[in-house]
């Protein structure tokens, strides 16, 4: 399976790669204005790719719903095989971001493969760890690892227990979590941007 991916080239010769990946019933799309915004002067090559499902209400969706924190493994699994193969295609380092749906998929890909597939860092925003069957991660060596979290408050879509979760046990394994909560719902709060065009300069060493 080839993902459709939006490309923003890289201002000169690229110093590594950004892929962010949207939420449910989105597309390709809907985060491409973000690479800028976390990359402002196009260091890196940013891609967004499209999920490979068509799903009721409309837009693309990286996997079935099968309730929280639990994504449909049917479909969960064969979207995570087409981004992982799209991952280790990319230049590194590797900063891997998402948004609901594109912040789960981060997670299980940023934590769930062989240390050395890890990205430099993670920007999961508004989502969960998944479970699911198969899917194991891996929080060993994470000391000093850079993760940002950012979920509003108000979310009526996924509750922001699910990344206060997530921040406690990736801290607890040692990560560098830079945790952000505001009383937005499910959305992306504007005010989050500067901490993480922040963590996406650091992760590629400037």
């Amino acid at each position: 399976m080839t993902l459709d991916a939006l490309e923003r080239p890289a201002e000169g010769e690229p110093a590594g790669t950004l892929v962010l990946l949207h939420g449910r019933g989105a597309d390709e799309h809907d985060l491409f204005p973000l690479l800028d915004a976390l990359d402002p002067e196009r260091r890196l090559r940013g891609l967004t790719p499209g999920g490979p499902l068509a799903l009721p209400p409309g837009g693309r969706h990286w996997y079935r719903l099968g309730g929280i924190p639990t994504p449909e493994a049917e479909t969960f699994w064969p979207s995570f095989t087409a981004v992982a193969e799209l991952l280790d295609g990319v230049q590194k380092p590797l900063v891997l971001g998402g948004f609901s749906q594109g912040a789960v998929m981060s997670y299980a890909l940023g934590l769930g493969r062989a240390f050395a597939q890890r990205p430099a860092a993670l920007l999961p925003l508004s989502g969960f760890m998944p479970d699911v069957e198969g899917l194991e991660f891996d929080l060993t060596d994470l000391a000093g690892y850079p993760v940002a979290i950012a979920h509003g408050t108000l979310d009526p879509v996924i509750p922001v227990d699910y990344s206060r979760a997530a921040r406690d046990v990736l801290a607890g394994a040692g990560a560098d979590v830079a945790y952000h909560e505001s009383p937005v719902a499910h959305t992306i709060d504007p005010q989050n941007i500067p901490a993480l065009r922040d963590l996406v300069a650091s992760a590629i060493g400037r």
